[in-house]
């Protein structure tokens, strides 16, 4: 499969996402930001990539929070996973959130998330009055005593 690229800005000199590893399953994603963000605690800032995608048809790029940042400086992605549709063409920007208690700066080129990009298929809608019933049927949070 191809994912197509396009930077906004083609003077900026952002890295393309990239596999870290022979197999890892998340592009990583940088900030293409010149000027240095800050996150203050609890709150979150869109982080711009300088990045549009042609993700093909029957796929979406799920954006996850990276686990360094969480562990080390407890920066989150508020919409985890965030979706990236097929027919979006704007630029990629992440929404990181600073869970923790002191401001963190995003700097440019900085590893600041991963893109897995993942199947999908789209439904039909039916209304129906007659549901197939489970073990579980309506049972909700804490249902299963785990």
């Amino acid at each position: 499969m191809l994912l197509k690229i396009k930077k906004i800005d083609d003077s900026l000199d952002n890295p393309l996402p990239a596999y870290v590893t022979e197999h890892a399953s998340g592009l990583d994603i940088t900030s293409a930001s010149v000027s240095e963000i800050i996150i203050d605690p609890m709150c979150t800032e869109a982080i711009p990539t300088n990045l549009i995608f042609e993700i093909p048809p029957g796929f979406e790029g799920q954006i996850r929070p990276r686990s360094g940042l969480a562990l080390k400086h407890n920066i989150g992605i508020i919409n985890s996973p965030g979706t990236i549709d097929a027919d979006y063409r704007g630029e990629l920007k992440i929404l990181l959130t600073n869970f923790g208690k002191h401001p963190f700066t995003v700097k440019f080129g900085e590893r600041i998330a991963q893109m897995v990009i993942c199947s999908v298929e789209q439904v039909e809608i039916e209304v129906s009055q007659n549901l197939s019933d489970t073990k579980r049927s309506s049972g909700g949070f804490g249902h299963t005593g785990r």
